[in-house]
């Protein structure tokens, strides 16, 4: 956070000023060594009274027992489908700060050359896969099923999300779905080991069609190739069968041993209510998840001719349908690398997609 100092600094500065008895002091860590600060910090006599995690990390400190269970009537200014998100085992552990949610950045000469219609589920890009391949020698995407939790992500768009039904008849036709794709070369072959990062150098090279990213990709493609941009449209991400839409956010925790929880809970309020939101999102490119701030019309009004605005007013109406939200499972980071085992397996033919399945069922089971 520290290139927003000057916003943290004035929002403390106004916080303290409304409320005298109360000191801020702000501590910025770097992101890579946030967790296993964290966890030290916990762990000790005198951690932070409030921290900012993603949700993984908090829901594993939850299951640990190392934070403050907070009072749902303090959610009253929030989200509630994101509220819900936060739950763990019905119980809620921590405060949303800001959200993301992808959208889907194409090409639209390539689009219009192949003459297919803009797809809004995986299913939907499998069947135009082959039509772009033999009328623009472009892939359709390159999906990064390998990195992080994207394919537990893409498998909760199915209802696909346990241990008893990873290996289900609707789990076999997903992962037979990017094998076609993979064996066909209607894909690119990378997609079993490239991450998101790769797949922007091959989008701004013209290579595939479609980018599922961030709002923010948008400006990387406007400075590093200027006339990729100009080829480029904005859509909803896409979806699965239930519909819903994927998210990542940012959380606000309170350890357990923290000496000030209620002026802890009473900054997080005060950081994320309407108006410091509404600076927040107009600052970056993320999105607010108080309720008053999305209703605003940064969120959602566009002009035609500016293709970010109209990034983020699709993303930010992407958070009124994001239900069920992946949740996440003891071991998740184990589980994902499970998951993204069997991807290289089936999509390399080793075995029978169910019979990996039925193995990683077991092993998911186990963790």
């Amino acid at each position: 956070m520290g290139d927003f100092a000057p916003y943290m600094n004035k929002i403390i500065g106004e916080f303290e000023t409304q409320n005298p008895d109360i000191e801020i002091k702000w501590i910025d860590v770097p992101f890579s060594e946030g967790e296993k600060r964290t966890l030290a910090s916990v762990l000790s006599d005198n951690p932070p009274d409030l921290i900012n995690l993603n949700p993984d990390f908090s829901a594993l400190l939850a299951q640990r027992g190392a934070l403050y269970e907070i009072d749902e009537k303090f959610t009253e200014q929030y989200n509630k489908s994101i509220i819900n998100s936060l739950k763990y085992n019905d119980k809620l552990y921590s405060l949303p700060w800001y959200a993301t949610s992808a959208i889907t950045i194409y090409n639209k000469d390539l689009l219009k050359k192949a003459g297919v219609r803009l797809p809004h589920t995986y299913n939907d890009v499998a069947n135009i896969a082959p039509v772009i391949k033999s009328k623009t020698n472009a892939y359709v995407l390159l999906p990064n099923i390998t990195e992080n939790d994207t394919m537990a992500r893409i498998l909760n768009k199915y209802g696909i999300n346990s241990s008893e039904n990873i290996n289900s008849e609707t789990s076999i036709q997903v992962f037979d779905m990017f094998k076609n794709l993979y064996e066909k070369d209607l894909i690119p072959k990378e997609s079993i080991t490239q991450t998101h990062r790769e797949a922007l150098e091959k989008y701004m090279a013209e290579k595939i069609v479609f980018f599922q990213a961030g709002a923010n990709f948008l400006t990387m493609i406007k400075e590093n190739a200027p006339t990729a941009y100009k080829n480029t449209d904005v859509a909803p991400q896409l979806t699965g069968s239930l519909g819903q839409n994927d998210f990542s956010l940012m959380n606000f925790v309170i350890p357990l041993k923290a000496k000030h929880k209620e002026d802890a809970i009473k900054f997080a309020l005060f950081l994320t209510n309407e108006k410091n939101q509404l600076e927040l999102g107009k600052l970056t490119n993320v999105l607010a998840v108080n309720e008053k701030t999305l209703q605003d019309k940064f969120y959602t009004q566009y002009d035609e001719t500016d293709l970010i605005s109209k990034a983020r007013v699709i993303s930010a109406k992407q958070l009124n349908k994001i239900e069920p939200p992946m949740k996440t499972s003891r071991n998740q980071k184990e589980i994902n690398t499970l998951i993204n085992t069997a991807v290289q397996q089936i999509l390399l033919n080793k075995n029978s997609t169910k019979n990996i399945l039925d193995e990683v069922s077991k092993k998911y089971t186990e963790l």
